[in-house]
């Protein structure tokens, strides 16, 4: 059984719990990178005309990425994580989602949030994409909870 890890990680935060869960089960690891890279002031989510707010009220916004996979067919199971934005995955994560055929894979979801929990970001993304296997997730806000996890 081969694992990928991919993620989002707009402040680091994520990209150190991917790296951690990546020596915890042996997995290859994918950054998701937008081509134009997110500023603080586009991720001020309390000023309504950063980038982040217009994206994420706009729900059929879909910010391109800069490097793709090949495939994602030599994998069973993708981790996918990333910070929670306005209680649902940031946009850039559903490119990525739409970008490969998901079929017979099961999909983990790990969330990176001072808050918001993962419930509402499963239900959010069973309901837009009802053909993939999402078997669970965890909102990590502490490394630990790897271990808890997996």
């Amino acid at each position: 059984m081969k694992n990928l890890i991919v993620y989002f990680s707009a402040s680091g935060v994520t990209r150190r719990v991917a790296e951690s869960l990546k020596e915890k089960i042996n997995a290859d690891i994918f950054e998701i990178k937008p081509i134009k890279e997110y500023t603080s002031e586009d991720l001020d989510w309390t000023n309504d005309n950063s980038r982040s707010s217009i994206e994420m009220k706009d729900k059929t916004s879909r910010p391109e990425i800069k490097e793709k996979l090949d495939s994602i067919s030599e994998y069973d199971t993708i981790y996918i994580g990333f910070p929670i934005w306005w209680y649902v995955c940031p946009h850039i994560i559903n490119t990525f989602i739409e970008s490969y055929d998901f079929t017979n894979k099961t999909v983990r979801v790990f969330c990176t949030s001072g808050s918001s929990g993962v419930d509402h970001v499963l239900d959010d993304l069973r309901k837009t994409y009802p053909n993939i296997n999402f078997k669970d997730g965890k909102r990590i806000g502490r490394i630990e909870d790897i271990d808890t996890w997996i």
